[in-house]
């Protein structure tokens, strides 16, 4: 059993990376393989619309045409048991990174057919591979709904769930974006309470990624 879970913050080791390790730590303790990928070590771009993957008799067996580094990324995750993806929310959306790997990665096994007894799309995979999202943001948890945060990025959420099957997301909020504040231009927050509810918050994220890597680990065990 293997789970690759996919960075897509330019930043080692910060916020999504420590919770993306916390969550393959937990899906090792249901007896996962584990890799961890970081997509700004990557020379790639979004799909181009070349419609390789959808032409007549297409060989590209549920992968992007395009041959770069990322080629070898997605025959891993195409093959993988279970798919983590981590992100910091950029002006209300992932990184770019985050959203190029995406694309390439879901319009292959995104056929344009409908089964036309079940009037429903079809789907490329026959077996669930749950999938999951987790999210670093400076946006503080009170506010999420006001700016329609679960509607945003919910429709990532959406699209992996209906091409794997199953897809939940995980929201790390108020997180603390730098080591000294007193060094950036940032009077709008309050280094003294960024500090505390990095303290007291953020392992309560750490143990939500924990439990929900040895979740999608169990429910890949199942299928």
């Amino acid at each position: 059993m293997k789970i690759i879970a996919m960075n897509g913050s330019p930043r080692k080791g910060w916020n999504t990376e420590q919770l993306l390790k916390r969550a393959l730590e937990g899906a090792a303790s249901a007896g996962a393989e584990t890799e961890l990928i970081q997509l700004y070590a990557q020379e790639f771009k979004g799909c181009i619309s070349c419609f390789a993957c959808k032409r007549k008799g297409s060989k590209t067996h549920g992968l992007c045409a395009i041959r770069d580094s990322l080629t070898p990324i997605l025959q891993k995750c195409r093959e993988a048991d279970a798919l983590l993806i981590g992100s910091p929310v950029y002006y209300d959306y992932p990184t770019a990174q985050t959203r190029a790997f995406l694309e390439r990665l879901m319009f292959p096994l995104d056929p344009y057919m409908i089964d036309e007894e079940a009037h429903t799309r079809i789907r490329y995979l026959d077996k669930t591979v749950p999938t999951a999202l987790i999210y670093t943001m400076n946006c503080p948890d009170w506010l999420l709904e006001q700016i329609h945060y679960p509607t945003i990025l919910g429709a990532n959420e959406a699209a992996l769930k209906r091409l794997f099957g199953y897809c939940e997301s995980l929201y790390s909020c108020d997180t603390y974006q730098y080591s000294d504040y007193s060094k950036y231009d940032c009077n709008m927050f309050d280094a003294g309470k960024k500090a505390e509810q990095r303290e007291k918050q953020f392992p309560i994220d750490l143990q939500n990624a924990f439990d929900l890597g040895r979740r999608l680990a169990e429910m890949a065990q199942e299928n």
